[in-house]
């Protein structure tokens, strides 16, 4: 993969880009925000891994604007932030994940290997459910042959549901086989994600194909 590495701290980015090369990546970095969001706007790259800490800026604010430029390139945050709330912050704006400092590096290739998992067709590449349709090569999704704009979360998201049709999900599942991360009860993120997915298909159709099973998760409905 072509990656790009936008960290301040010596020590971490040389190390990054070691682990990453060593396991066949080619790997570009910045040190400061301004770099690294221009970098992340003008080149194309598989995989984006960035700090939230910058001397010139917040890794939130480069998330966001590379969203807000249609950049749709897998982020992977790596911050010394523990916090839940900062992590959720994060999953909102568009980004893929979320791995705290100190890590181990083991981790960070299986988390940058889940993500492009995810990302990827895994050799299919349409999904169908009635008048939804999912280009899973292309990252498109339509309604009645409508272009819908959605994130990379929402995307995600919709096809876990779509390749999980008419079965009940919790959201301890969508934690782990969407964000592959353990779900915390005191957050409710998966429940804004559903949200946003569901308001979008909503402007389309008057079908609802997202349900909510009280007390136990969701489900897609698709005849």
């Amino acid at each position: 993969m072509n990656i790009l590495v936008i960290e301040d701290d010596p020590s971490v980015r040389t190390l990054v880009k070691a682990v990453l090369e060593h396991n066949g990546n080619s790997v570009s970095t910045a040190d400061n925000a301004t770099d690294g969001e221009s970098h992340a706007i003008n080149n194309d790259y598989d995989m984006i891994i960035l700090d939230l800490g910058l001397p010139d800026g917040d890794g939130y604010e480069v998330c966001k604007n590379i969203r807000d430029g249609n950049v749709e390139t897998p982020v992977l945050i790596l911050s010394g932030e523990q916090e839940t709330d900062v992590k959720v912050k994060m999953l909102k704006v568009g980004a893929d994940d979320y791995l705290t400092k100190p890590f181990n590096t083991e981790e960070l290739i299986a988390r940058m290997t889940a993500i492009k998992r995810r990302t990827e067709s895994g050799g299919e590449q349409q999904i169908s459910c009635g008048e939804l349709k999912v280009n899973l090569l292309k990252r498109e999704f339509t309604i009645n042959k409508e272009p819908v704009q959605l994130t990379n979360n929402e995307f995600n998201l919709l096809v876990y549901f779509m390749k999980n049709r008419n079965r009940v999900i919790t959201q301890e599942e969508l934690a782990e086989k969407v964000w592959d991360i353990h779900f915390d009860t005191q957050t409710n993120y998966i429940n804004v994600y559903i949200s946003y997915l569901r308001k979008k298909i909503r402007e389309h159709t008057e079908v609802d194909y997202i349900e909510t099973i009280r007390k136990k998760g969701f489900a897609f409905r698709c005849d």
